[in-house]
């Protein structure tokens, strides 16, 4: 009979040999990674990149001609601003653990709005191809736009700003970035929020009770999902407002497949189907299945990138602009192989269409297909307001989960975008408002189109006004350069990255400054 004490020995025995033996060599197995702890301050204080002046901030937007165009509004910054290069722990589109970077910018001085508790505001920016984008670095070779405006208009104006880089930007570990990601990116933008608040004490901020959320273009869209996951968190939220998002994903997926191609297209395209692939698994079993076979090699790894957006073109790794083959997918779909109307982005949509395209017409015809089975319920023809229900190509499945079109906001909302917008068209906005006058009749918001006619009593007079001038600013300039079209095609390369942007953040800063 063995006696218990020495029973226990022979068991523990057993267990260090059975471990000792369970991989290769005799060594004992590696420990279970740690879980992610998002909202992790990696680096406490951060690193201080910049401080800035006001008359600094000035000179910097001066040079810079679309931005530069605030400088003729009643534009008078009031505070010098400390800039902040944050790190942080945060997820990948499969919930792993990785890190993030960003910006956050404290505001300066002796005067009222420059002191004290201040509001906060967490800010999303535009796609980048620029694997080391950093929207901390205000000046220098690398200096962020961006970052520039976002330090001039708000946080020289006394709210604390954070804005993330995104995961697979800059300082990131993750090899991917989780593009149009809803919940991997208003995640991250949370996971900021708390990061910088971590900070706040060892660099002299102090946060005030109103929080506001903004964002342009990508970030647009990422403000909006913001929003969502914050209200479903229960947290406090004072305003927000979206800049020219791809809000209704499923429906812009819908209209660029329909001949309707956006500027930016193969750039975007590429990013969104390698941020699906690693998110969910099910664009493709081989790139070719999607991609054309001289672009497929390493696609899905291809961006970001430190490569420049001229050199990816002029290697041969993505076609500049034509996303689609100019031969029809199917003898039915040659009115759109490109769209003609809306007329006046015609001549964008026939950018997308050429030789050598970047997505095989066996893949653009599955898509539509699919798109004819199973309709969006906003475009083509407004029928339900909402996504497909059940998409058979995996692009539409993973496009309709990340639609937004299935909240409504409790807080203030301004929706700014111009209507002539080539590269996120304006159907977005016009979605979004669409679906909450159908389904959130309480819902608070504000539509701008920046490039519409001044009403009368109009409060955005003189934001509409002054986008018209430099609007035509831009048109002058190509015509003095010898442009024939009376400049229209350098406004519609101009409009969404360089034109929007300052008028929509000034006008977005006035709407937060009333609450």
């Amino acid at each position: 009979m063995v006696r218990p004490v020495k029973l226990l020995l022979l068991l523990a025995a057993a267990a260090i040999l059975a471990g000792c033996n369970s991989s290769s060599g005799g060594s004992s197995s590696s420990p279970t990674p740690s879980p992610p702890q998002p909202g992790q301050l990696l680096q406490s204080p951060p690193e201080k990149t910049g401080s800035y002046s006001v008359a600094d901030l000035l000179s910097l937007l001066s040079t810079n001609s679309d931005a530069s165009q605030l400088l003729k509004l009643a534009f008078t910054p009031l505070c010098s601003v400390d800039v902040y290069h944050l790190e942080y722990e945060t997820v990948g589109g499969k919930a792993e653990a990785t890190t993030a970077s960003g910006a956050l910018m404290v505001p300066r001085g002796a005067g009222s709005s420059c002191v004290g508790a201040r509001p906060v505001l967490v800010y999303a920016h535009g796609t980048s191809t620029d694997k080391n984008y950093n929207i901390a670095e205000l000046s220098g070779p690398n200096s962020n736009t961006e970052g520039v405006l976002l330090a001039s208009v708000f946080a020289a104006f006394g709210y604390i700003v954070v804005a993330p880089n995104y995961a697979g930007y800059d300082t990131s570990t993750l090899p991917y970035h989780p593009y149009l990601v809803a919940e991997q990116q208003s995640e991250e933008m949370m996971n900021a929020l708390t990061a910088a608040r971590r900070a706040f004490s060892g660099v002299g901020a102090s946060a005030g009770s109103k929080l506001f959320v903004t964002g342009y273009s990508q970030g647009g869209y990422v403000t909006l999902a913001t929003l969502r996951a914050m209200q479903a968190a229960g947290m406090s939220v004072t305003a927000a407002g979206p800049m020219s998002g791809p809000y209704a994903l499923s429906a812009f997926g819908d209209a660029i497949f329909l001949g309707e191609v956006d500027g930016g297209a193969t750039v975007n395209f590429t990013l969104l189907a390698d941020s699906y692939q690693h998110s969910y698994g099910n664009i493709y079993t081989n790139p070719t299945d999607v991609f054309s076979a001289e672009y497929a090699t390493d696609i899905g790894s291809l961006l970001p990138t430190t490569i420049t957006r001229s050199d990816l073109y002029a290697q041969g790794l993505l076609p500049q602009y034509a996303l689609f083959s100019s031969t029809p997918p199917a003898p039915q779909y040659a009115s759109i192989t490109p769209a003609t109307t809306p007329a006046k982005l015609a001549p964008a949509f026939a950018l997308g269409f050429g030789p050598n395209p970047l997505v095989t017409n066996a893949y653009r015809l599955s898509y539509l297909v699919d798109e004819q089975t199973h309709p969006d319920g906003g475009f083509p023809t407004t029928t339900t307001d909402t996504p497909p229900s059940s998409p058979g190509v995996g692009l539409r499945q993973d496009l309709a989960k990340n639609d937004l079109r299935d909240f409504s906001p409790s807080v203030p909302v301004l929706l700014c975008a111009g209507d002539s917008d080539p590269e996120v068209f304006y159907l977005n906005t016009q979605l979004m408002q669409g679906y909450w006058a159908a389904h959130a009749s309480g819902a608070q918001v504000t539509v701008l189109d920046v490039d519409s006619a001044v009403g009368t009593n109009d409060p955005y007079a003189d934001i509409k006004t002054g986008f018209a001038v430099a609007k035509a600013a831009v048109a002058a300039a190509a015509v003095a350069a010898g442009a024939t079209d009376g400049g229209a095609s350098a406004v519609l390369a101009d409009y969404h990255a360089g034109l929007v942007p300052p008028f929509c953040l000034y006008a977005e800063k006035g709407f937060f400054d009333g609450y």
